[in-house]
């Protein structure tokens, strides 16, 4: 059984459509990668994926139940079921990193206090982190953040973890600490990861599939060996990082510029 299944997604703003009639699954074990272009349209899928935007149309199914159906309540307990790793980390500045861990715990369970120490505090060795327990956000380093936002995510033991842009602004020594660290999680945990990234050497190593958004259609969804052996000329431009010609038209370059009407 999928722990997700995305079946003709579509959504956006204000009517305007970013995301067009998108497919893809998340099986048990599994690291998917979502990918593609600045504009692409991943970060209004992952908000479609993780409960904050209803799509247009289409649906989301989390261990065979649709995200959207019934009331914001019924929402809520479906997404239980999963964590969240914030691009930014999204940690509490206020509250000790053991506090943010234990944050979900004490807000949507109604474990006793020794319950909920004992839990933080194996999540919180589990991403080496036990020894800054203490310390406040402003107190980690951009590392330590991450994989502080990768404890908080885990808390509530999920089957299915998401992560935004998880090595974003990280030197490459600790991003592939990071990229260790999702591996560990899927096969430590064997719990399924869906990270959201344009780091193509973190895809290439974390993925045990990979979707690609280009101008809010899923383009290509295999294997890392699949998409290096792709013909498709878009999926190379990203693999291999070279740029899409540009047209130049002088005389609209020139109407823009001096505020003409067009025609």
């Amino acid at each position: 059984m999928s722990l997700l299944r995305v079946d003709q997604l579509t959504g956006g703003y204000n009517g305007h459509v970013v995301i067009d009639g998108c497919s893809m699954q998340v099986d048990p074990g599994e690291v998917v990668v979502i990918m593609g272009g600045s504009g692409s349209g991943k970060s209004t899928f992952l908000k479609h994926l993780i409960g904050l935007k209803p799509p247009m149309s289409g649906s989301v199914e989390l261990n065979s139940e649709d995200l959207y159906s019934g009331s914001m309540n019924d929402r809520y307990r479906r997404l239980s079921h999963i964590g969240v790793a914030f691009q930014m980390g999204a940690l509490v500045s206020s509250l000790s990193i053991f506090d943010n861990v234990a944050l979900p715990l004490r807000e949507t369970t109604d474990l006793p206090e020794d319950v909920i120490e004992v839990m933080v505090r194996l999540k919180l060795e589990f991403v080496e982190l036990l020894d800054k327990q203490d310390l406040l956000p402003s107190e980690l380093s951009g590392g330590m953040l991450k994989r502080a936002a990768v404890a908080r995510a885990l808390a509530r033991d999920p089957k299915l973890v998401f992560m935004d842009e998880p090595s974003a602004g990280l030197d490459p020594v600790v991003a592939s600490a990071l990229d260790d660290l999702i591996l560990k999680i899927k096969d430590a945990l064997g719990v399924s990861v869906v990270v959201v990234t344009h780091e193509l050497e973190s895809a290439f190593k974390i993925a045990s599939r990979i979707v690609v958004l280009d101008r809010g259609f899923i383009i290509f969804d295999g294997s890392v060996d699949a998409i290096r052996a792709s013909d498709n000329p878009r999926i190379q431009a990203l693999i291999n990082r070279t740029a899409e010609p540009m047209a130049f038209d002088a005389e609209e370059h020139y109407r823009r510029i001096m505020g003409l009407p067009e025609g």
